[in-house]
């Protein structure tokens, strides 16, 4: 969990970066609202999968499986409901999504691979 809340800080300090340095037609006004909730699903997935680890390993596939649905599930409605909203320049916002979408998954299998790695 301290490799996501390090990479999310990271990410953050990156975003500020390029809010300052850079004009903001890179970055969607709402990206510290999406970097937020994928934070929060990466703290979810972690505390799940960490359940299923501890309990039972045959689970573990189960448990993996249905963050990854809960994911696009949750994905599919966060994204609706700011597009349902009134969103301004909506194209830039999925697009940001997408890219920490792929990141924070990325991230996710790394970090599964190194532990399952070790098992």
């Amino acid at each position: 969990m301290l490799r996501t809340l390090a990479a999310t800080i990271i990410l953050g300090i990156a975003f500020f970066l390029v809010e300052q340095f850079y004009p903001s037609t890179l970055l969607h006004p709402y990206i510290w609202y999406i970097l937020g909730f994928f934070f929060g699903l990466s703290f979810f997935a972690h505390r799940l999968m960490e359940f299923g680890l501890r309990n039972n390993r045959e689970k573990f596939v189960t448990f993996y499986i249905s963050t990854i649905v809960v994911r696009i599930i949750l994905s599919l409605v966060f994204i609706a409901l700011f597009l349902f909203n009134g969103l301004t320049d909506s194209l830039l916002f999925v697009i940001n999504f997408f890219v920490l979408y792929l990141f924070y998954t990325c991230f996710e299998i790394y970090g599964l691979y190194r532990n399952l790695r070790r098992d």
